[in-house]
This record gives C-alpha cells, sequence and structure tokens, in this order.
C-alpha cells in the first residue's frame, strides 16, 4: 500500500513538530503494516513446510512400525508354530551329538558359528544384543508421557524442550543400534539356515532328532524376532517423535501467521485514519484513534514475536 499525501493537504498541516509528526505517520504506519504482512506470510511459509515435513516423516513412521509389525508377527508364528509341535508329541533338548555325522554337517558345527548355533540351540538361547544408548531425559521424558497417555498440551510442553539436534541423534543412535541387534546375529543365522538345508537333505536324522532340532530353532527364531522388534520400535518411536515435534512446529507458525495478519490489519486501519486525521479539521481525536490502533499493531507484533 503506498500513500501519497496530496500537496493541498500538506498545506494545511502546520509546519511545526506537530505538524511533521502526523504528516509522517502514515508512511510509518504503512511501513508497519507492509513488515506485518511479511512475517504473517512467512509463518504461514514456514507452517506450510512443517506440516508437509511431517507428513513425510509419517510415512516413515508407518514404513518403520510396518517393519516392527512384522517381526513381531513372525516371533509370533514361531512361537504358535512350537506349541503345535509341542502339543503333538513330547520334544526333548536339542543334543548337537545326535546330528547326521556328515562331512558338511561336521565342517558347520565345528566352525565358530557353528558353535555358536549350536550353544544358543541347546541353551535357548540367542546372541546378547550390544548395549543400548539411553535416551536423551527430555526424550525419554516424552516418551513416557505419551505412554502414559498425557494430554496434547502437556506433551507439547515436553516436547519443546527437546532440540532437533537431540532428536535426530537420538534417531540416529536407534538406527545404529537396530543395525548392530541384526548384525549381532547374522553369522549365526547363517549358519542356521545352511544347517537347516543339510538336515532337509539328510536321510540319517531321525524323527526325534528332526523334532527336537525344530523346536529348538522354533525358540531361538522367536526370540531374535523379538530382540529385533523392540529396536526397530524403539527408531519407530523417535520417527513417532519427529511427526510430533513437526506438526506442533507448524501449528504454532500458523497461529503466528494469524496474529502477525491481525497486526496488519491494525496497521492498515490507523494508516487508513491517520489520512483521514490530515485532511480533517479536528485532527486530534482522529490521531488519537490513529496513534492507538498503531500502539495495538505494535503491541501485537512484539507479543506474537516474543512469547507466542
Amino acid at each position: 500500500m503506498k500513500i501519497a499525501i496530496p500537496d493541498s493537504l500538506k498545506a494545511e498541516v502546520p509546519q511545526t513538530l506537530w505538524g511533521k509528526i502526523l504528516t509522517a505517520t502514515p508512511i510509518i504506519l504503512t511501513v508497519l503494516s507492509t513488515m506485518l504482512a511479511g512475517l504473517s506470510s512467512s509463518e504461514m511459509t514456514r507452517a506450510q513446510y512443517d506440516r508437509a515435513l511431517g507428513a513425510q516423516l509419517q510415512s516413515k513412521a508407518g514404513d518403520q512400525w510396518g517393519y516392527f509389525q512384522a517381526k513381531r508377527l513372525r516371533g509370533s508364528l514361531q512361537r504358535s508354530t512350537l506349541d503345535l509341535l509341542e502339543s503333538a508329541a513330547p520334544l526333548g533338548v536339542f543334543d548337537p551329538a545326535r546330528l547326521p555325522a556328515t562331512a558338511e554337517v561336521r565342517t558347520l558345527l565345528e566352525s565358530d558359528a557353528g558353535r555358536q548355533l549350536t550353544a544358543h540351540l541347546h541353551e535357548g538361547t540367542v546372541p546378547a544384543p550390544p548395549a543400548t544408548a539411553s535416551l536423551p531425559p527430555p526424550v525419554q521424558a516424552v516418551l513416557d508421557a505419551i505412554d502414559a497417555s498425557q494430554p496434547e498440551p502437556a506433551i507439547a510442553i515436553l516436547l519443546n524442550k527437546v532440540s532437533d539436534d537431540m532428536l535426530d541423534n537420538a534417531l540416529r543412535d536407534a538406527r545404529l543400534h537396530a543395525a548392530a541387534v541384526d548384525a549381532s546375529t547374522a553369522p549365526v543365522n547363517l549358519a542356521l539356515d545352511r544347517l537347516v538345508g543339510l538336515l532337509a537333505t539328510s536321510a540319517d536324522a531321525t524323527g526325534a532328532v528332526r523334532r527336537d532340532f525344530i523346536a529348538a530353532r522354533l525358540r531361538y527364531t522367536a526370540q531374535r524376532y523379538d530382540g529385533e522388534a523392540r529396536a526397530n520400535q524403539i527408531v519407530a518411536n523417535l520417527l513417532e517423535l519427529q511427526v510430533r515435534k513437526n506438526n506442533f512446529s507448524a501449528n504454532r507458525h500458523h497461529a503466528r501467521s494469524q496474529r502477525f495478519f491481525y497486526g496488519m490489519l491494525a496497521a492498515q486501519a490507523a494508516v487508513i485514519i491517520s489520512t483521514f486525521a490530515i485532511a480533517a479539521r479536528q485532527r486530534n481525536l482522529l490521531w488519537s484513534l490513529a496513534a492507538a490502533a498503531g500502539l495495538v499493531a505494535v503491541s501485537v507484533a512484539t507479543y506474537v514475536y516474543l512469547f507466542v
């Protein structure tokens, strides 16, 4: 909005300090209105950006939750199959010495991965996962609040204490831990797959030996999937926090945009009133109203900038 004061009106304004202030008021208020319009537009752009980024992160979180659920489902299927196997016939403890004494089987069992495999199958355990890096206290506080079904305003307050860098670092550590969990069981898993193939083609393995081996394999695989699912659940939870953080940020910028817009309207009203004040005979009242509107615009802008 460009304000041009006619020369005829300028001639009627006294060339005093008061007159100069009165003449400059519409220009100053126009600059203020333009600034507030720019701030409102900028905040709306940032809100749209955060909303779009939140949608992208939600897609990633959905994929991660799907991966977690697949791991949990596979573990549940292993346990269900084990229950059916146990109900069909009594199961014994897996004994690697009862496996067929073929050259391929013995070579496999004498390798490092084979010795680890037979130990885990016999004991019903899985390789110990690497130590989990503890989450930063502010991040853990938000996750605890979500688990406790705290209201969104309370979660937003806690999430404001979590910086983007802190959340990014926590997510990076969680992904590295999930990858480390997969890597810790990879050699044993490969040895197990090879042993399954060797037993499938061997005619020396008895029915009891096969059942005991299958039961041990199901126990091991179920525990492995459970551990991998827990590691992936942490990643999914942190991705959900990123989604919440971006949504909260989008809401904040949207609210700031609205308030800056209201301040712009007040400044524009002050421009119009101050312009009328120059042309009017009784200028004091109109100029006072213009000053009040301008003060409202400045107050709104200051409050939004500092506290919203």
